[in-house]
């Protein structure tokens, strides 16, 4: 979602805060703006687009400054404008806020009877006006702050910039992360690590509710009662640059084709020949595994789906009930938690908003513990969660998740797999179906060129049918997610046993039905159904087991994959339909790695 930079120097900061905002363009926004401290005087540039417009409006400008914010935004309230762009300036105040301030329409209201003029319809100018009247009052940027943040309600991560203390910035998180880079001479505030790889490899990630205090030779951080604390300094050896295509035309199909990788990395050292390695998560969590009589996981999109292909993995091989939710859903809803139940949280980012108040609400409400499944080892999920299980999908830079689905997947499945020991010698075959999963992956994407050509029967449609059934049914939601998600062209998943319960209805010679069909007790059922569609006319294509006896004719196209173990299944058949959505988004001429009205990480309710 938005993203925020900041930097305080013996140096000029523009290119190193624009190089920031490139590096946070894959989380999705729609204008961006720089604020630097020039002489005791703001220099401030915003555009709306790309930050390359941005980047021609500074050189234009020919501006320089030590210290600076810079910002890119995703519209909440109010359209995509200049106005509306960050950073906003209240006289000498300038702010860079992510989150949503709830009570912004009465703050606004009192400011203005304070006389104070508003530019913008957004909820952020409200609070760069109310910490600037707070400031004329105090003179004092930290009890600005203090005094500040006690009105605000909602999530926020701010950074603040005075022309008084121009050698000063501000950094605050309420729900939304922040996080310090340390330089010498020179010190960094961002939302995202990512934005300042390329001036530091030293990092601090403030806690919920932490406020710090930069300059170029000093870091002070105080908790949420102003009380001076020390958070940890983590050092990044990764060196490997996220932001090269590798020859890619885009992120998105890079990453399609890193799974089989970043698969093998998320099972390296984790599986032994025959067995789970159950110690992965620490001898504590062994203990606590072993108590689990009940499981519940919580998650948004396309997490949420890898959630829903998990419930069956641990129902079948653990013998335990599973309930997966909506965290947007799950967080407003009465629960009833069952004694010794684990919760699941499954998050790309680790700074999924609904995900992570589901899970400060899940730990207030009397469940045994708590896990993370996460891409990222220092986010607010994995710090917050009793114990995490990290899916080593490294970097993933297109809005629409490919690998970190697959491999939050594979590591659900280790779940599932510590949860059923007492049964390990049952589940042998699985853990040797999984050592196997890299190279069959590569092999379904070897159908790349094939999915390529057909994709342009697509390219006029407007409507698509997703089907599938039972855990390729969720497979089957998470096609549909991707093909609407990057060629705009709507779609939708139904378990293939509902066709005759309504969608049926949808289907004729324009409607194109896509097809997941594994091999597998299930598979005589599905012909059905698809019967039932070729009889309306209904256009045919399916992804299925190179066994399972389909043919091709004038409306039925078919795609066979290699027989697979149907612990696996989910994951090969999640690979072609993420080249079809790829392809058919490219065909259609939109913008794949950044589709309009979607964010990378998704940190505002």
């Amino acid at each position: 979602m938005c993203g925020i930079v900041g930097a305080v120097s013996q140096r000029n900061v523009e290119k190193i805060l624009l190089e920031g905002l490139k590096r946070l363009e894959y989380r999705g926004y729609d204008s961006a703006g720089m604020a630097l401290v020039h002489n005791q005087k703001f220099l401030i540039n915003k555009a709306v687009g790309k930050v390359s417009a941005l980047a021609e409006l500074v050189q234009q400008s020919n501006i320089s400054g030590k210290t600076g914010i810079a910002h890119t935004r995703w519209a909440t309230h109010g359209i995509p404008s200049q106005n509306n762009a960050h950073p906003h300036t209240s006289e000498n105040i300038s702010i860079v806020h992510n989150g949503i301030i709830e009570n912004y329409k009465e703050l606004r209201s009192e400011l203005i009877e304070l006389g104070y003029v508003f530019l913008s319809e957004t909820d952020t100018e409200a609070v760069v006006h109310l910490f600037h009247y707070h400031y004329k009052q105090t003179h004092d940027l930290m009890l600005s702050l203090q005094q500040t943040i006690k009105k605000l309600q909602g999530a926020y991560g701010l950074v603040v910039m005075c022309e008084n203390e121009p050698d000063t910035i501000l950094g605050t998180r309420s729900g939304s992360p922040l996080v310090v880079g340390i330089g010498i001479d020179e010190n960094f505030l961002a939302s995202d690590q990512l934005a300042l790889r390329q001036v530091t490899d030293r990092f601090i990630y403030l806690e919920e509710g932490d406020v710090v205090k930069l300059r170029s030779n000093s870091i002070d951080i105080f908790d949420q009662s102003f009380s001076p604390v020390v958070r940890e300094e983590v050092v990044i050896s990764d060196v490997h640059d996220a932001a090269d295509k590798d020859g890619f035309r885009h992120y998105m199909l890079k990453e399609i084709f890193e799974q089989p990788e970043a698969i093998a990395r998320t099972l390296d050292g984790r599986i032994s020949h025959e067995s789970v390695v159950q110690d992965l998560l620490g001898e504590e969590a062994r203990t606590v595994l072993s108590q689990v009589t009940q499981v519940q996981i919580v998650a948004c999109g396309t997490s949420y789906h890898a959630g829903l292909i998990a419930k069956y993995a641990i129902e079948e091989w653990a013998g335990i009930p599973c309930l997966v939710d909506i965290a947007s859903e799950y967080r407003y809803r009465k629960v009833i938690v069952p004694d010794n139940a684990l919760f699941i949280s499954i998050s790309q980012s680790g700074e999924t908003a609904d995900t992570l108040a589901a899970l400060r609400k899940a730990k207030a409400s009397g469940y045994l513990s708590s896990l993370a499944i996460c891409n990222v080892p220092n986010s607010s999920l994995v710090r917050e969660s009793a114990f995490s299980l990290m899916t080593c999908a490294g970097v993933e830079i297109g809005v629409a998740s490919t690998k970190a689905f697959t491999t939050q997947i594979v590591a659900l499945q280790l779940v599932a797999l510590m949860l059923a020991e007492k049964r390990k010698e049952e589940h042998k075959s699985i853990v040797q179906a999984l050592h196997q999963l890299p190279d069959y992956c590569q092999r379904v994407l070897e159908l790349n060129d094939r999915i390529e050509k057909i994709s342009e029967h697509f390219v006029e449609k407007h409507h698509a049918l997703f089907l599938g059934r039972g855990v390729q049914y969720p497979v089957a939601m998470e096609g549909a997610l991707k093909l609407k998600e990057i060629s705009y062209i709507h779609a939708e998943a139904y378990a293939a046993g509902e066709l005759k319960h309504g969608p049926l209805a949808l289907v004729d010679s324009d409607m194109p039905v896509i097809t997941v069909a594994p091999n597998n007790e299930l598979l005589e059922k599905l012909k059905s159904n698809l019967e039932e569609v070729q009889a309306r006319g209904g256009k045919l294509y399916v992804f299925a087991d190179q066994s399972a006896g389909f043919s091709e004719d004038a409306n039925t196209q078919v795609f066979n994959l290699p027989h697979v173990p149907a612990c696996i299944a989910p994951i090969i058949y999640t690979l072609p339909l993420q080249l079809l959505s790829y392809h058919v988004a490219v065909m259609r001429g939109t913008d794949v790695d950044q589709p309009r009205n979607l964010a990378k990480s998704v940190t505002v309710e």
